[in-house]
């Protein structure tokens, strides 16, 4: 018996990629720029510390070809104690309910022997938001990782659950010897 000669299959949309950087998505060269000025700490005056940025929000452009710095999704270290009171919380607070992102976070935290800076890049994928967004962004991941060298914390959140509790960032920094986040007990 020979093969059917006609199948119709649904079209899709978004096809699934080949190879893990396969969408075809290109990271901006500023987002490359945002990680190496919010990795490097050179001793830098108290005006340019002010203008490092705490975290930072990155999305697809419109195009969806480029992953680029999301315009107005950041934090300053300048604006904790001026305009951000807590800015785990209000990191939390730029993250769309309804859509995905990658973020940095530059966390400060103390464990029992000392105090340490770690970034953490932090992949978005809520349940609310579209299938076809949750596809082309998890499929794009490895384009921004590849470029974020040295980070040690990554960490996939699936919503506000996951991540409005500052304890469960302090799992991923270092389990039960972390004592404190941003300044606040745990």
């Amino acid at each position: 018996m020979g093969a059917p000669s006609s199948i119709l299959l649904p079209a899709c949309e978004l096809t699934l990629p080949s190879s893990p950087q396969a969408s075809g998505v290109t990271v901006n060269d500023e987002v490359i720029k945002v990680f190496n000025d919010m990795k490097v700490r050179k001793s830098s005056s108290s005006e340019e510390v002010k203008k490092r940025k705490k975290a930072v929000l990155f999305c697809l452009s419109e195009d969806k070809k480029k992953i680029i710095v999301e315009e107005g999704k950041e934090i300053l270290v300048g604006d904790i104690g001026e305009t951000v009171e807590d800015p785990y919380a209000s990191f939390v607070k730029l993250l769309p309910l309804n859509d995905c992102r990658y973020g940095l976070y530059d966390a400060t935290y103390e464990t029992r022997e000392s105090k340490k800076e770690d970034l953490v890049f932090i992949f978005w994928a809520p349940e609310s938001a579209p299938l076809k967004s949750k596809m082309i962004y998890a499929s794009s991941k490895d384009a921004i990782k590849k470029k974020f060298t040295g980070i040690k914390h990554e960490w996939q959140v699936n919503g506000l659950d996951d991540i409005q509790d500052r304890s469960t960032l302090a799992d991923k920094l270092g389990g039960s010897v972390v004592v404190s986040l941003e300044g606040r007990p745990l």
